[in-house]
Formats: C-alpha cells, structure tokens, sequence
C-alpha cells in the first residue's frame, strides 16, 4: 500500500471492521485503527472551520481526496451510524462535500460563518426541545 494517502484508490476499499466485531485484528497506524482514524476524521467534517481549512489547502479540489470523501458516505449508514457523536452536521456536510459548487463556495468566510450559526441554533433548538423549563 502507497505511503501517500492521496495515491489511495478508496472506491475499491471496504469499510472497515466494527470494533469487536471478531474478525482478523485491523492492523494500527500510530496505535490507531483504520475505524478509529476514519471515525476520527468524518466527525471533524461537521466543524466548517475544518472544512475551510481543507479548502484552503486545496484539498477539495483534489481528485484522489473527492474520491476517498464519496467513499466515507458509509457513515451515513448503519451499523456505522451509531458511532458519530453529532450527526447531524457531520453528515450534512459530509452530504454537501459531495457538491463540487458547495466544494467551491466553503472557502468563503461569510459561508462558514453562516454554517457556524446555523448548528449553534440547532444546537440550542435540540436542547430547548429535549430539556423544556420546568417553570
């Protein structure tokens, strides 16, 4: 397997094994799992700064890196689901990220701006919901 992850061809990979599922030991990558790092890094999609930051690097207008994107969709379904602290805005942008015009427009402040607001007002909204006053 090439070093460089960018030279990966993702849409041949398979999702990796649950934790404890029992099969063959993933091999680790600085102590870390396949599962883990990936996990790891689909949740920091639902952060808009991050995907600034990707954009500015280029990233997202990376062949290799749109392909392995497309390939992390598998998040979006169980029994992978069920390990995402906040899906809502991971998988959103997850979603969004596969629109080459959304791909485009997140290096823009005022979009990550707007991003960032709008899941603070979930956020409230959700807790609002859950937890009405006892008053």
């Amino acid at each position: 397997m090439a070093s460089d992850p960018m030279s990966v061809n993702s849409s041949a990979r398979e999702p990796p094994a649950l934790p404890g599922s029992g099969g063959p030991e993933e091999p680790k990558y600085g102590g870390y799992t396949r599962f883990e790092l990936e996990l790891e890094f689909v949740q920091a999609l639902g952060n808009p700064l991050y995907l600034n930051h990707l954009a500015s690097r280029k990233l997202l207008s990376n062949p290799a890196f749109i392909a392995y994107l497309d390939y992390l969709q598998y998040w979006s379904r169980p029994p992978y689901l069920k390990y995402i602290t906040y899906p809502g805005p991971t998988l959103k942008n997850l979603q969004l990220l596969q629109q080459e015009k959304f791909r485009q427009d997140i290096i823009s402040p005022d979009l990550v701006e707007h991003l960032r607001v709008e899941g603070m007002k979930a956020g409230i909204d959700w807790h609002r919901e859950s937890f009405p006053s006892t008053a």
